[in-house]
């Protein structure tokens, strides 16, 4: 019997169609496609379910716009509160993802703990008891004495908040909130964006700030459906190996400050712990004169950043020569990979290709495309990049080194961990030196110590990285 036309849902990403299909055009899986409830989600001044998000449906000219005045409070983390933009903004709806055990209830404990507002504060779990969070309390030094709600249905936890009036509710997690005036189970796509859209709505119309545990699939991505990221206020994902001591805590999305800002913790007995430089998660204890190894520099926010890149080429036993990168992005690894096998003959259609950021970080900056391409060759040639070297630059698919941005920014950051050495686009030459030669005090005589070379083309790079320049 054929399907029934109506709305249905995509369980993976949550997109919308007229009518049952197979396969899913959104992301392409099969058998996904789930039908919404028949009923809409009904109306509520309590903040219930109900289509707009916030309570202002009025039309005014931009002068008359942005009146009301939104303080922010400290986390008393300052490494949160410069990923928050200066503090937590009242109102404001955070959605933090990670993988299981990585340490999102422990932050968020922590941040409870240290939260600097006298008002009340309320942890809503509808994953532990309030014996669990007790326990996990204790070891972590607790010593507020916040509210804790073990309850995970919406109308529930609406009467709490209104009966408590907290400056700051955590629940943890979102997707085992359900809905009574909504059918399907908790997690499904229609409950989880119909609750996050009732508790945003809560958030601001109540002026309370609440911060929501997401979970991921087994892909790495935001389970739920992609309308939650746009719903929310600010979206932070914990980076790196849960099974290692480092985290990484990216805030990916922010209305109220700048995106892609960086804290870096350790976890500890008693939770995670700022680390003050990311030099000893990024660059620490890295090989000295070991081929297939190299430093290049990322820009995250507002702050450069060096970072290792390994890479190991070796002979490979398959039929098809794997090819893995933890960090960059894949299909570019691949196409770096393609062009230095063009350009230098290195034969690597028989080797097994590995690429790595240390630290666990993930990087999109394709200022790192010279540094990649360095470290496979030095892997594949067994020879070691030129020592206290920063290599820097975009490789194009002929081989040419195109520039990049902020690169004085990245220079002056590796100069003062004592980099000697600089590898720069050929076309930035000019600009730079003047920069360069404009810079006074300490910073200028350091800058001007260091040996600068600029290539224009991966054959030139490599001349200078591995023949003395």
């Amino acid at each position: 019997m054929a399907k029934k036309n109506g709305l249905f849902f995509c369980s993976e990403c949550g997109f919308e169609t007229q009518g049952w299909m197979g396969q899913c055009p959104g992301c392409g899986k099969w058998n996904t496609l789930t039908e919404a409830p028949s009923n809409a989600p009904a109306k509520s001044k309590q903040g219930g379910m109900i289509y707009s998000w916030t309570d202002s449906a009025r039309t005014v000219r931009l002068k008359d716009a942005g009146t009301e005045k939104y303080e922010r409070i400290s986390t008393g983390i300052p490494e949160l509160d410069n990923l928050f933009g200066g503090g937590i903004t009242e109102g404001s709806v955070t959605l933090i993802v990670g993988e299981p055990g990585i340490g999102k209830s422990t932050i968020l404990m922590q941040l409870m703990d240290t939260f600097r507002s006298d008002r009340e504060v309320l942890y809503v779990s509808g994953e532990e008891s309030p014996a669990q969070i007790g326990m996990r309390a204790e070891r972590l030094g607790v010593k507020r004495n916040f509210l804790i709600c073990g309850e995970t249905r919406f109308e529930k936890i609406r009467e709490e908040i209104d009966k408590s009036k907290p400056a700051l509710c955590v629940i943890d997690s979102i997707q085992t909130l359900y809905s009574e005036q909504i059918t399907g189970t908790p997690g499904s796509v229609t409950q989880t964006r119909e609750v996050t859209a009732g508790l945003i709505r809560l958030a601001k119309t109540s002026n309370i700030s609440i911060i929501l545990v997401g979970h991921i699939t087994k892909e790495g991505s935001i389970a739920g459906p992609k309308t939650i990221e746009h719903m929310v206020d600010t979206v932070l994902t914990f980076e790196g190996d849960n099974t290692g001591g480092y985290r990484i805590l990216r805030s990916n999305k922010n209305r109220f400050g700048k995106s892609n800002e960086l804290a870096f913790f350790e976890m500890g007995d008693k939770g995670l712990k700022p680390v003050s430089s990311s030099a000893a998660l990024l660059v620490a204890g890295r090989p000295i004169n070991s081929p297939g190894s190299c430093l290049t520099s990322i820009i995250e926010g507002n702050e450069a950043l060096m970072c290792e890149v390994q890479a190991l080429v070796t002979a490979s036993c398959f039929s098809n020569p794997q090819r893995m990168s933890a960090g960059p992005d894949r299909n570019r690894v691949l196409m770096l990979l393609a062009v230095c096998d063009k350009i230098l003959k290195l034969n690597l259609v028989s080797m097994d290709c590995f690429v790595n950021i240390i630290g666990g970080l993930r990087v999109s900056d394709p200022a790192t495309d010279l540094a990649v391409c360095a470290a496979v060759i030095s892997s594949a040639r067994e020879v070691p990049v030129r020592p206290n070297t920063l290599i820097i630059g975009e490789v194009g698919l002929s081989g040419e080194i195109r520039p990049v941005s902020y690169i004085l920014r990245r220079c002056l950051s590796a100069v003062r961990m004592g980099i000697t050495t600089l590898v720069l686009p050929g076309s930035l030459q000019d600009s730079l030196e003047k920069e360069i030669s404009d810079l006074t005090g300490d910073i200028g005589k350091a800058m001007a110590g260091t040996v600068r070379l600029y290539p224009d083309n991966l054959s030139e790079a490599c001349d200078m990285l591995f023949s003395g320049g």
